[in-house]
């Protein structure tokens, strides 16, 4: 059993979401930390409050803090856009390049399946007549 659980830990799929998991905490703190000390003080400038965490409003005698839940959207929307613009947008962009793109002067012999020229009528490794 416990062998099971050793291979399990030492795989490295486990490792990389370990990695994941502990950076994207501490990315996370970063984002919270620029949107509260940065972000929302300027804001609050313009919202006429000293705290902008603390911006909130009364309805019939029941308190809504606002002020908290824009906190979390700025940081949302801050860690959703880094994310998007520095791991996905790359990743596509690389994976476009990477992705071998069919060569237009080439065609594939239904028999065996080997490129052959366009221009070919019989496969050159199989001898089959192509049409």
């Amino acid at each position: 059993m416990l062998k099971g659980f050793k291979e399990f830990i030492l795989r490295g799929n486990f490792l990389d979401l370990a990695v994941g998991v502990v950076i994207g905490a501490s990315f996370s703190s970063v984002v919270n930390a620029l949107v509260k000390d940065l972000l929302t003080p300027f804001i609050g400038i313009f919202a006429k409050a000293d705290d902008f965490s603390k911006l909130s409003f009364n309805v019939y005698g029941s308190q809504f803090l606002v002020g908290e839940l824009i906190n979390s959207l700025i940081a949302f929307l801050l860690a959703a856009s880094a994310i998007y613009f520095f791991v996905v947008v790359p990743m596509n962009t690389f994976m476009t390049k990477v992705k071998k793109q069919p060569d237009p002067t080439t065609k594939k012999c239904p028999e065996c399946l080997s490129e052959i020229p366009i221009q070919a009528k019989r496969c050159s490794h199989c001898a089959q007549l192509v049409v």
